[in-house]
C-alpha cells in the first residue's frame, strides 16, 4: 500500500497511541520496539503469530491477530507496512476516523527526530554494515539506537533505543523510504538496478540515491564504496554539496583502504590504512569479501565520528552475524547446511564465493529460490550465470511476495541459464520437494546454502532432519 508523507513528520512522542498493521514484520517491529522504549503506547496486528509478536507483547503492546476495524479503537495514529492491502479494513476506519496514518518511512522518521542519524543504504549490504556499524559503536561505548533489517546475533533484536544521541538505520530505497531521512552521515555500500518495478528504469533508480545523498544534513558526510561505480559516483555528488565524502575499498582511490586480504574458513581479515597511514588489522568471524567492504565502511563512519580504532575493531571482531547473512543453521550427516539473504546475482556471487571458502575441500549444493517476478523477468538469466559458481543447484519456483504469477515466467528462467551440467542443476517448484532433492546431491564434507529472500529460509531445519535421518 502506498501511503503518502506529510510534508512535516513530528517526532513520536507527538503521535499518541500508535497502531501498526503488519507489526510483524522486520520494518514495523523494529520502529515499534523503539517506541516502546519511550514509553508511546502501542498495539498492532498481523496475519499470523509469531515469535516477534510473542516479543512485543512481552514488552507491552496490545497485539491482534487478524485485522479487524475494532483494533482501531482507542488509537491515535496508524503506521501501515508497504506489504499491506488497499482494502485493510484497519486502514479503512482509520481514514474514516480522520487519524493520521503513516507509511513505514515516516514512522522511522519520527523516531529518529532530535538524534544524529546514520543512515546505511545500497542495492546490497544495508543490512549487514548496519549490524556492524551499530556493534562497533557499542564496543566503543556509544550506545547508539538502531533499527536494521535483521535480528543482530549478540542481541537477538532488530532494533532498540540507545542512550546515546546517534542512530544508526537501515535505509531502505526499495519504495524510495530513504528519501525521507535526514542523516548526519550516510554510508552506500552500492547501485546497482534492482527494485525496477517500483522506480520505472536504473536511471530513476541511481538518481534516487543522488538525491539521498542531498538530504544529508549540511556539516554532516558521506561514506561509500569506490570497488563500486556507482557508489564511488556519489562522492563527487557529495562534494558538490559541500559535504565531506569517503571512499573505502580495495581501490587506489579509496581514502580508506584495506589491503591483504585473506580468507579462511568462516574468517576473513584485513589491514586498514587510513590516508597512508596503518591502523591495524581487523579479523572478522564471517567470510566474504563483501562483508570486509561492509565492515571497512562501518569501520570508516566510526572513524569520521572520532570514536578510536582499537575499540571499533574490538566490536567488528566480535561480531557474530545477522539473522539470514550466512547464518549456520547445523551440521547432519558430515554436511553443514547455511541460510543467507541474497537475491540479486551480485549477492549471490558474493555469498557463493564466501560459501565456497566455508566448504573447503567440501562441495557447495545451493537451494535457491528467486525473489519477484519483475526481478526475475529482468535478472533471472543472471541469476543462473551467478549460480554456476556452485558445485550442485537446485532452484525452486519464484516467492512472489507482493506480486501476481506469470506463467511464462518461473523458476526455470533461472534454472535453464546455470552454466553446469544438466545432471547438476534440479528446478523444483514445489518447496516441500525440494529439500530431498538437495539431501539427495549431498555427501559428507558438503556444504548446504539455501539463498533467497522468500520462504526458501523454512528449508534448512527440513533438510537437516533428512541428513540426520540419512545418517541414523
Amino acid at each position: 500500500m502506498k501511503v503518502p508523507v506529510p510534508e512535516v513528520i513530528p517526532s513520536a512522542d507527538q503521535l499518541g497511541r500508535v497502531h501498526f498493521v503488519g507489526i510483524g514484520g522486520a520494518g514495523l517491529s523494529g520502529i515499534a520496539r523503539v517506541m516502546l522504549a519511550r514509553g508511546i503506547p502501542v498495539s498492532g496486528s498481523d496475519a499470523v503469530d509469531s515469535p516477534t509478536l510473542a516479543a512485543l507483547r512481552a514488552l507491552g503492546a496490545r497485539v491482534s491477530l487478524g485485522h479487524d476495524a475494532a483494533n482501531v479503537d482507542g488509537v491515535d495514529t496508524l503506521v501501515v507496512s508497504v506489504a499491506v492491502r488497499d482494502d485493510n479494513p484497519e486502514v479503512a476506519e482509520a481514514r474514516g476516523r480522520g487519524l493520521v496514518v503513516l507509511p513505514r518511512s515516516a514512522a522511522v522518521a519520527s523516531v529518529m527526530v532530535g538524534r544524529r542519524a546514520i543512515a546505511v543504504a545500497g542495492t546490497h549490504g544495508k543490512t549487514t554494515t548496519t549490524s556492524l556499524l551499530t556493534v562497533a559503536l557499542q564496543a566503543a561505548g556509544a550506545d547508539p539506537s538502531y533499527a536494521v533489517g535483521g535480528d543482530l546475533a549478540q542481541t537477538g533484536t532488530n532494533a532498540a533505543e540507545g542512550s546515546s544521541d546517534l542512530f544508526v538505520v537501515e535505509a531502505d530505497e526499495s519504495d524510495g523510504a530513504f528519501l525521507v531521512y535526514r542523516p548526519h552521515a550516510a554510508v552506500v555500500t552500492n547501485v546497482e538496478a534492482d527494485h525496477l518495478d517500483q522506480w520505472g528504469s536504473e536511471e530513476a533508480y541511481r538518481a534516487g540515491f543522488t538525491e539521498f545523498v542531498g538530504r544529508i544534513e549540511p556539516g554532516g558526510f558521506l561514506v561509500c564504496c569506490a570497488d563500486d561505480a556507482g557508489a564511488a559516483a556519489l562522492v563527487e555528488v557529495a562534494s558538490d554539496r559541500g559535504l565531506a565524502a569517503y571512499a573505502v575499498g580495495e581501490a587506489g582511490t579509496a581514502d580508506v583502504r584495506c589491503l591483504d586480504l585473506e580468507f579462511a574458513g568462516e574468517t576473513s581479515a584485513f589491514t586498514v590504512v587510513d590516508g597512508g597511514v596503518d591502523l591495524g588489522r581487523v579479523t572478522l568471524k564471517i567470510p566474504g569479501r563483501h562483508y570486509v567492504l561492509d565492515a571497512l565502511a562501518a569501520l570508516t563512519v566510526g572513524l569520521r565520528l572520532g570514536y578510536e580504532f582499537d575499540d571499533l575493531r574490538r566490536g567488528l571482531e566480535g561480531f557474530t552475524g545477522t539473522r539470514r547473512r550466512m547464518e549456520r543453521k547445523g551440521d547432519a550427516g558430515g554436511v553443514r547446511v547455511y541460510d543467507s539473504y541474497a537475491h540479486h546475482p551480485a549477492e549471490i556471487a558474493g555469498d557463493l564465493q564466501a560459501a565456497r571458502s566455508v566448504a573447503g575441500e567440501g562441495r557447495l549444493i545451493v537451494v535457491f529460490q528467486p525473489h519477484l517476478v519483475s526481478r526475475t523477468r529482468l535478472l533471472g538469466a543472471e541469476m543462473g550465470v551467478a549460480l554456476g559458481a556452485a558445485d550442485e543447484v537446485v532452484v525452486l519456483d519464484i516467492y512472489l511476495a507482493r506480486e501476481e504469477a506469470d506463467p511464462a515466467v518461473t523458476g526455470a528462467l533461472v534454472a535453464d541459464a546455470v552454466p553446469l551440467p544438466r545432471e547438476c542443476v534440479g528446478y523444483v517448484p514445489d518447496l516441500v520437494s525440494a529439500p530431498a532433492d538437495a539431501v539427495a546431491r549431498a555427501r559428507p564434507g558438503d556444504l548446504v546454502l539455501t539463498l533467497g529472500a522468500g520462504t526458501v529460509t523454512e528449508l534448512g531445519p527440513r533438510i537437516l532432519d533428512l541428513l540426520a535421518a540419512r545418517d541414523g
